[in-house]
């Protein structure tokens, strides 16, 4: 249910992750981001406000916390799933490329 949602959001932002303007960890932390800082309308909402914390410094720089095991367990999944999503995109990118596209003319 919750990587559901968050497949949602990263899928919406599938575009910026080939043009290389961010990374699906950097995705992870701005929908993080958006559901905490907003009132839990629905369980999702409210798991991920019970479950996990979210420290960011000035530079960007982020760490995703969970608050218990199962907090723990689910930011894990999240990360996981958001580098597999990662590598998905990527591959599906280097399909039909060959090694003379990487070299300076």
């Amino acid at each position: 249910m919750i990587l559901a949602e968050f497949s949602k959001y990263l899928q919406s932002r599938k575009d910026e992750i080939i043009n290389g303007k961010t990374s699906a960890a950097k995705i992870l932390c701005d929908w993080i981001r958006l559901v905490i800082y907003k009132n839990p309308k629905n369980h999702i909402d409210k798991i991920i406000h019970r479950e996990l914390m979210l420290a960011e410094n000035e530079c960007g720089d982020f760490l995703i916390v969970g608050k218990s095991d199962s907090g723990r367990v689910l930011a894990k999944a999240l990360f996981n799933y958001s580098q597999s999503y990662e590598h998905y995109i990527m591959s599906r990118w280097l399909d039909d490329k060959t090694p003379d596209d990487f070299t300076e003319k």
